[in-house]
């Protein structure tokens, strides 16, 4: 395999130094993996001879706050991903707990001693750029790499028991490194075997795993490959529940197929995590408030129960707070319908007012996604470009309660009036008005408005503020809802 060397003179002067005082070091690991593979590495470590406190003693200006033996070396680099280089000392590790962590760490004097601890043979390989750039591989990774291989080290069995995360690494590295790529049938074995185990890694780890690997070209796979080693039930275990559940007349999969295919979508679109999140997630309601079964089933409400599961889905894998309420609401309003000749410019109006400005682009990138994972050949259809147009037509009409030309200090002092829900009943009556007629949002024509409203009692401002939020339904209710009960939804 011609391999393309290019060894960032950073790495190059942290090794050499190494080796003139006297130890081994090697470049090691993914980066080697990469270079193999000719790609550009995103990160480089090297391996040596020398203990933490020797590596300290000859680079100052380093780092060691581990029990591992791997001390920060700092550089002046201006590339980020150079500026601090990690460098090991040879170890062996043993006596794991739970699956994820060595207790204790045994610092060892050979390089391919430390190689028999690496987790996939595509990992366990080094280079000695001091000796005509020779590869250390013991364990065959190049000839795997050559195959498309991602095989566990030794025994896979043990690999995995000393940290389970490593299951779903070998499903991200199969994803990750290109298509054709296959696990190996003993570490797919050990996977099924040993999935079990997986509850043992805390969520941030396995949510960033997870991340990873549907962030990756092949993500939709991977997906699929967690349901089939048995991965994704210590995951996302409502998926699981849309698997051979049959839909409709309107779709030709199942919901589990469906829900991989919308994702397949956002992925090759290069769209972001929210929406790739959103895409695989917007349908996972269905199974829970499916009707009937065969052409005329209905999944009525699914919108609302998936938003409810799927922000408990990403609290409890413990995605930020933005990202469990951002991909949330798009889930909850991703099942919208719109009739060019039916829905008045105030409905989309008020679509807008539900939904944001700011996330009608996203919104409709799901609805691309359920489009295709539907297996219709249109991923927008005349229907979506006429919405597009008119929200480009109304998103400067007022609507939101910022956008009334009255707020609620002016009126508390023209109404004289306290803050009360009275006031709030108030404002909502005026801002349903304007979304009705943007040319009322003047603030004079707003105030009488108010004062109208202000000589009726409380029960009947609040029956008309309760009334108009009706109106604001349009595109749930009245025309939208009976196409929702035409497509079973």
């Amino acid at each position: 395999m011609q391999i393309n060397i290019i060894i960032p003179s950073e790495v190059q002067e942290i090794v050499q130094t190494l080796q003139k005082r006297g130890f081994l070091a090697y470049v090691v690991g993914g980066c080697v993996r990469d270079m193999v593979l000719g790609l550009d590495p995103k990160d480089w470590d090297i391996t040596t001879s020398a203990t933490p406190e020797q590596i300290q003693e000859i680079f100052p200006e380093s780092v060691y706050e581990n029990k591992f033996g791997t001390v920060g070396v700092k550089t002046e680099s201006s590339d980020e991903k150079l500026k601090i280089i990690e460098v090991t000392t040879f170890r062996t590790e043993s006596d794991y707990t739970n699956s994820r962590h060595p207790e204790t760490v045994t610092f060892v004097t050979t390089v391919e001693e430390d190689l028999s601890r690496r987790d996939f043979t595509i990992n366990a390989m080094a280079m000695d750029i001091k000796n005509h750039f020779e590869m250390i591989d013991p364990y065959g990774g190049q000839q795997d790499l050559e195959k498309k291989i991602v095989r566990a080290v030794g025994d896979a069995q043990e690999r995995f028991s000393e940290d389970a995360l490593r299951m779903l690494r070998a499903i991200r590295f199969s994803c990750q490194l290109g298509i054709g790529w296959v696990i190996e049938k003993d570490t797919q074995d050990a996977i099924q075997k040993l999935a079990p185990s997986l509850k043992n890694i805390s969520q941030e780890r396995t949510r960033d795993e997870f991340t990873k690997i549907i962030m990756t070209p092949q993500g939709a796979w991977g997906v699929e490959l967690l349901r089939r080693y048995g991965l994704l039930e210590y995951i996302i275990p409502e998926l699981l529940e849309g698997v051979d559940v049959g839909q409709n007349k309107h779709h030709i999969y199942t919901v589990w197929e469906h829900n991989v295919r919308a994702l397949a979508y956002a992925i090759d679109k290069n769209y972001s995590l929210e929406i790739r999140l959103g895409s695989l997630l917007h349908d996972v309601g269905k199974p829970r408030t499916k009707g009937g079964d065969g052409p005329e089933s209905t999944f009525y409400k699914h919108e609302y129960v998936g938003a409810h599961m799927t922000r408990g889905i990403l609290e409890r894998l413990r995605f930020s707070k933005h990202i469990v309420s951002y991909v949330t609401h798009l889930v909850r309003n991703h099942l919208f319908y719109y009739n060019v000749d039916e829905v008045s410019e105030a409905g989309v109006r008020r679509f807008i007012s539900r939904v944001g400005i700011e996330n009608i682009d996203d919104l409709i990138k799901i609805r691309e996604a359920d489009r295709i994972g539907s297996g219709v050949p249109k991923a927008v259809p005349y229907k979506l470009r006429h919405l597009l147009f008119m929200v480009d037509k109304v998103r400067r009409d007022p609507i939101s309660p910022k956008m009334l030309a009255v707020n609620g200090s002016q009126l508390m002092d023209a109404l004289q009036l306290k803050p009360s829900p009275r006031l709030g009943w108030i404002l909502g009556i005026l801002l349903e008005d304007i979304l009705d007629d943007p040319k009322r949002n003047v603030t004079d024509v707003l105030i009488e408005r108010a004062k109208e409203l202000h000589t009726l009692s409380d029960e009947e401002i609040k029956r008309l503020f309760i009334k108009s939020k009706e109106r604001a339904q349009e595109c749930e209710a009245g025309i939208e809802g009976e196409m929702k009960k035409k497509h079973k939804v």
